[in-house]
């Protein structure tokens, strides 16, 4: 008798993993990388089984998005990270404001859905760049 024969139904299926959580699985073994990585390197680190295809389109995915960078080597690439999951995380909040159209209406209800303590973090982080003046010239003003 099979294990479907016993009970009558089929073994319960695998949970999927979080939005992301592959993303930042593979991203935070490429930050330990001593230099840029090819995809087996990162795929013998990150556990679980992955293909080789599977973190393939996770680092192309994590190309797109601007938290890695590659380099031809040979054939392939070579990988490396340049943002820290925090770096993804702000990628990814970026993405979803720069997709709507009304900015302001998308931040307001974003602010005002904080909790208090997040928003007296934001608040001390905005004052901080306020007071040493923005690194970066403002989008759209001269």
């Amino acid at each position: 008798m099979t294990d479907r024969d016993s009970g009558g139904s089929a073994p319960a299926p695998r949970s999927r993993r979080g939005q992301g959580e592959l993303e930042a699985r593979v991203l935070a073994v490429l930050r330990t990388a001593p230099a840029p990585v090819p995809v087996a390197w990162v795929q013998e680190r990150v556990g679980g089984g992955l293909a080789y295809t599977t973190v393939i389109t996770i680092l192309t995915r994590l190309h797109a998005k601007g938290a890695v960078t590659r380099e031809r080597a040979g054939r392939s690439f070579v990988w490396t990270a340049v943002a820290d999951e925090a770096g993804l995380a702000a990628l990814r909040m970026r993405k979803v404001l720069d997709a709507e159209a009304d900015r302001e209406a998308v931040l307001a209800s974003f602010v005002t859905a904080l909790s208090p303590n997040d928003e007296r973090l934001l608040r001390e982080l905005l004052g901080e760049e306020g007071e040493a003046g923005r690194g970066r010239p403002e989008e759209g003003g001269d």
